[in-house]
């Protein structure tokens, strides 16, 4: 599985994951027609060859005439619909990134993300980086991105609306859900974009894999540090493990005070935000008291919102959360017709076994109700007209190897998150001059 590897030791911006790509291998040629193409007069992007820290790096900057605006949603929006060379796929991963920057600021901001205005990231340089970062991760054609946790250095910013703490309000809201790590150094290492572009691409977080390395990239920070290379690098390659492996989050809290209507309704609430699954185990607690453990399996990204219907629904004081990587078959929805009627059902598939079908209980209960049948009579029937079906795709060379279906974004980004991370998962001219990290 063809994977790339952020490794944000001194943070990410834009213009690093950027110069990251190109110096990866993506070709500046087609990230400079890209940006062309945007028809942003005045507007071009300097690529070179630099040594920083010692170690041979690219930097990028983007050149353009003063700039005041502050732009909405719909002015993104409209310099993306200028370009007639951008992919469907690209334009779709550059759109994900911005939405994830409008809803942090709508969110610091007591907004919505049609009225808020773009600051540091609606700067001119900010949006070319960003869609520079789209076209390159789709040219890039990796299945899955990791990431190791993110730094963000700390002190004082100077944005659009004063002096702020790093990081900075709509950074910080932007991370919220993934991992973070502490690095001693005063100076704003993530900024919007690169959050952004973390939160948009990136499929799960930890150390680099075992990945076999095809090619690295150093993308260069416009800052300089004693002691620290102040680079980004992306590492690209082939990962021999399965694409339907991923990570989950895992919420637990035990629950012996409320009542069990309570714990229905809130299993309802949680499934409808995008809870994965949400179970219950009886236990018992201290002093021999019976009580109800509920459990939830959720995306890292959905983790946050899923604890707050817990804490305000359950009135619990406390969640656990924890990590848990796992394997999945990959599947696909299949309709069969049955003498009762057409009845849809989830097919899973593993290399070099016999595909294996699940009906879905709704479509079941339907028939059975107005054919007034049992409900075994309609899976027993969706089950044999599964097995007569494929036994008739085999027998007639119509079937297809489903054994690499790959559920895992297309990072080539069909992120469009063109992750991965749906699974994957933006900023610029991130603030403040200071740090050109954009």
């Amino acid at each position: 599985m063809r994977t790339a590897y952020l490794e944000c030791s001194m943070g990410i911006s834009g213009d690093m994951t950027l110069a990251a790509l190109i110096d990866a291998g993506v070709p500046a040629d087609e990230i400079h027609a890209a940006i062309d193409s945007l028809r942003l007069d005045g507007v071009r992007l300097n690529v070179e060859k630099i040594v920083k820290g010692g170690f041979a790096a690219t930097a990028v900057k983007v050149l353009h005439p003063p700039q005041h605006a502050h732009r909405h949603l719909s002015d993104i929006r409209d310099i993306l619909d200028r370009s007639d060379r951008l992919t469907r796929n690209q334009r779709q991963l550059a759109w994900d990134i911005f939405e994830h920057v409008a809803q942090s600021e709508a969110a610091v901001h007591g907004s919505t993300v049609d009225k808020v205005h773009f600051h540091e990231v609606g700067a001119i340089d900010s949006i070319v980086d960003i869609i520079g970062v789209a076209v390159g991760f789709n040219l890039l054609g990796v299945d899955q991105v990791h990431c190791s946790p993110i730094p963000t250095g700390y002190g004082i910013v100077d944005i659009d609306h004063g002096l702020c703490p790093i990081p900075a309000p709509g950074t910080a809201e932007l991370l919220k859900g993934i991992p973070l790590q502490d690095i001693p150094v005063e100076s704003e290492l993530t900024t919007p974009t690169g959050a952004a572009i973390v939160k948009a691409v990136v499929d799960r977080f930890g150390r680099l894999p075992a990945m076999t390395i095809e090619s690295i990239g150093y993308g260069a920070g416009t800052r300089t540090f004693p002691n620290r290379a102040n680079l980004l690098r992306l590492f690209v390659g082939d990962l021999p493990i399965p694409a339907n492996r991923d990570v989950v989050t895992l919420l637990e809290t035990n629950l012996d005070d409320i009542p069990a209507e309570t714990i229905g309704y809130t299993r309802q609430k949680l499934e409808q935000a995008g809870a994965l699954d949400v179970f219950t185990t009886a236990i018992q607690m201290k002093k021999n008291r019976p009580a109800t453990m509920l459990s939830v399996l959720c995306r890292p990204a959905d983790s946050e919102p899923l604890q707050q219907i817990l804490f305000s629904e359950t009135g619990t004081l406390g969640i656990r959360c924890s990590q848990l990587e796992r394997s999945v078959l990959p599947r696909e929805i299949q309709q069969v017709e049955t003498v009762y009627g057409p009845v849809s059902g989830k097919v899973a598939r593993r290399t070099g076994f016999t595909s294996w079908f699940q009906p879905e209980f709704e479509d079941c209960a339907r028939l059975a109700e107005s054919q007034q049948v049992p409900i075994r009579e309609i899976y027993r029937a969706a089950q044999s007209a599964f097995t007569e079906q494929a036994a008739e795709s085999k027998a007639t060379g119509l079937t297809h190897d489903h054994g690499g279906h790959d559920h895992s974004h297309d990072h080539s980004h069909d992120h469009s998150h063109d992750h991965s991370h749906d699974h994957s998962h933006d900023h610029s001219h991130d603030h403040h001059e200071d740090h050109h990290h954009h």
